[in-house]
């Protein structure tokens, strides 16, 4: 078993969460997989802002659990749902970090989507 070392967030790699302070919705094609106005704001070193809705405001019976997990030393385990759809499933669509480190602990709870497979809409 590794021990993992967790990085903190600083001026070579920062990290700020925020409220996000306007409804955001998830959907693919005609089915909202989620709908919030409590979504939160991840913005990442140069990466794109990233949005962070409650979990109790995604669709469960949308949703199906996956085996996948990836680490992010900034941001601890990731575990992945798939989105379930009557034609098929979006693998790995959805990511959430149930324990995630102390210096983004606010996103515990939230999942995130992966824009190319979900389309987010902010001020929707």
């Amino acid at each position: 078993m590794t021990t993992r070392e967790p990085k903190i967030p600083g001026p070579d790699h920062p990290i700020t969460i925020e409220p996000t302070g306007v409804r955001v919705v998830a959907r693919v094609g005609a089915h909202i997989i989620a709908d919030t106005s409590r979504a939160l704001t991840l913005r990442e070193a140069n990466y794109p802002p990233v949005q962070y809705i409650p979990l109790g405001d995604v669709d469960p019976a949308l949703l199906a659990p996956s085996a996948t997990r990836t680490y992010c030393p900034y941001k601890g385990d990731a575990s992945y749902y798939s989105v379930k759809l009557a034609a098929d499933a979006l693998v790995d669509a959805v990511w959430t970090y149930p324990e995630p480190y102390g210096a983004v602990a606010d996103i515990a709870g939230h999942v995130a989507f992966y824009t190319d497979k979900v389309e987010v809409v902010v001020g929707a």
